[in-house]
C-alpha cells in the first residue's frame, strides 16, 4: 500500500475546498465555552459528522423506522432496502467483489474478535504462530493474547524502528517459521505510519499465512482497495470516517467467510431452527445475529457517499499538506519530541511529548482554548513502552482541519510551556 501513498502525493488532484467542507460539520461552529471556538484535533479517536449523515439518520427515524428482513409491510421493506443499500455502497467504497463479503459489526474491535473467535478457533491449534507488530492497537493484541491463553498458540512481533517504521527484514525472518496468520495495522493510530500493506500481505501469502488488516485508521484517509491489497480480512469502523458510532465492517474473502462457523447465535443468522439443531444463514447474515444497528448502518452508507463525493485522493492530499505543516511547526518548539516517520510516510497524526510536562496537563491546558487533542497511551501501551514513555499528546487531522488550526495548536503549546515555566 506504500505505493498508493506515493500516488496520492504525486498526482494533482482537485484541491479540497476546506472552507466549504467545514460548513458541512455543524459541531465546528460550536463554542466550547463563551467566546472559545472548538478546534477539533482528535479525529483519530473519532471523526466529526457531516450534516448529510445526521440528516440521513434523522430521516430514517422520522419516516422509515422498522425492523429489517422480517416484515412485508412498507416500512419494513423500506428499512431493509436502506440497510442493504448502505452495504452495497460500503462494498463499492472498498472495492469488495460482492456485498455478501461485507459483514456489519459494532466496530473494528468486534471485527477482529469475530476473526479470532470464528476463523482462528476453527483453524489454529497449540504451537501455531500468529505474527503481529509492536505498533498494534490493543484491539489487535488482546484477542490474540486470549487465544494464546486458551489454545497455546505462539505470538511474535515485527519490531518498530526508531523512526517509526516496521522492520521488514525481521518480518521476513519471522515468515520463515510458517505462521498461520499475520495480523497488522494498516496505519498506526499513534505514529501515523502507513505500513506497506500490499507487500506485507504478498509476503504472508507466499509463506502460506492468512492476513487480517486493521484498517480503522486507513479507511477514513486512504483509497482502500481490498482486492488490490489481496487482504483476506479487512476491518474498519464508521465513526472514524464521518459515520456514526456503533457500526463497523469486517470484509472477508468469500471462501473464508463461508468456511467459518457463526460467531453469535440468534435471530437473523439462522436459516432453520429445530429443537435440537439449526442451520446457519447465508452470507452476510450468518454473522449478524439479532436486530442490528439499522440507523447506524444507513448512516454509514451516507458517510461513504460523502467521502466518495469529496474524493479520497483529495482528502489524502489535503491531510498530507496539513500534516507536513504541523510537523514543521511542532519541530520548531523547544522541548517538543515528535514520534513517527516523516510526513510522506504517515497519515494525519502528530504524537509528541513536551519536556517536563505530562501529556494530560498539555491536553487540559489546550482545552482551555478550545483545542481538543488526545493524551495518554492511545490503547497502544506496548508501543509507548517501546519508546520508553508512559504517554504522548496526539493531535490528529482530517478533511476539515486547516493550517490555521495548526497555528492555534502551536500557540497553545507555547502557552503550556509558559505556564510551567
Amino acid at each position: 500500500m506504500a505505493a498508493c501513498v506515493l500516488v496520492f502525493l504525486c498526482v494533482d488532484p482537485m484541491k479540497l475546498d476546506v472552507t466549504k467542507t467545514r460548513k458541512d460539520f455543524p459541531i465546528l461552529e460550536r463554542e466550547v465555552r463563551p467566546g472559545v471556538r472548538l478546534t477539533y484535533l482528535d479525529s483519530t479517536a473519532t471523526s466529526q459528522k457531516p450534516l448529510s449523515v445526521i440528516q440521513t439518520m434523522d430521516d430514517f427515524y422520522r419516516m422509515s423506522n422498522a425492523n429489517i428482513h422480517r416484515g412485508v409491510h412498507s416500512l419494513a421493506e423500506e428499512s431493509t432496502t436502506l440497510y442493504e443499500g448502505a452495504r452495497e455502497r460500503i462494498a463499492k467504497f472498498i472495492n469488495s467483489a460482492s456485498a455478501r463479503q461485507v459483514i456489519y459489526t459494532r466496530n473494528t474491535t468486534e471485527s477482529i474478535n469475530l476473526v479470532a473467535y470464528s476463523w482462528a478457533r476453527a483453524n489454529l491449534k497449540q504451537g501455531d504462530l500468529v505474527i503481529l507488530t509492536e505498533m498494534e492497537h490493543h484491539s489487535n493484541l488482546v484477542p490474540w493474547h486470549m487465544l494464546q491463553a486458551e489454545r497455546g498458540i505462539e505470538l511474535d512481533f515485527v519490531p518498530v524502528t526508531e523512526d517509526g517504521l516496521l522492520d521488514m527484514e525481521t518480518y521476513k525472518t519471522l515468515l520463515s517459521r510458517s505462521p498461520k496468520l499475520v495480523s497488522f495495522t494498516h496505519m498506526s493510530n499513534v505514529l501515523g505510519t502507513i505500513n506497506p500493506a500490499a507487500e506485507i500481505i504478498r509476503l504472508a501469502h507466499a509463506a502460506g499465512a492468512i492476513t487480517l488488516v486493521d484498517g480503522a485508521q486507513s479507511a477514513p484517509h486512504l483509497q482502500v482497495d481490498v482486492q488490490d491489497l489481496d487482504a483476506d480480512f479487512f476491518a474498519f469502523s464508521a465513526h472514524k470516517m464521518c459515520g456514526p458510532t456503533g457500526i463497523g465492517v469486517l470484509y472477508g474473502k468469500a471462501a473464508l467467510l463461508e468456511s467459518m462457523p457463526p460467531f453469535l447465535g440468534g435471530g437473523d443468522m439462522i436459516r432453520e431452527v429445530k429443537l435440537r439443531s439449526f442451520r446457519a444463514n447465508s452470507l452476510p447474515h450468518k454473522f449478524e445475529a439479532g436486530t442490528p444497528a439499522i440507523a447506524e448502518a444507513i448512516g454509514f452508507g451516507a458517510a461513504v457517499d460523502y467521502l466518495a463525493t469529496l474524493g479520497m485522493e483529495n482528502i489524502a492530499a489535503h491531510e498530507h499538506e496539513v500534516t507536513e505543516y504541523a510537523l514543521e511547526r511542532l519541530e520548531e518548539i523547544p522541548g517538543v519530541k515528535l514520534f513517527g516517520p516523516s510526513a510522506d510516510k504517515k497519515g494525519g497524526v502528530a504524537a509528541f511529548t513536551l519536556d517536563g510536562i505530562h501529556p494530560h496537563d498539555v491536553a487540559q491546558i489546550l482545552d482551555q482554548d478550545g483545542i481538543a487533542v488526545r493524551a495518554g497511551h492511545h490503547c497502544a501501551q506496548p508501543l509507548h513502552e517501546k519508546f520508553g514513555i508512559p504517554a504522548t499528546s496526539r493531535a490528529s487531522f482530517y478533511l476539515y482541519n486547516t493550517k490555521e488550526e495548526v497555528d492555534m495548536l502551536v500557540n497553545g503549546i507555547y502557552k503550556v510551556k509558559k505556564m510551567f515555566g
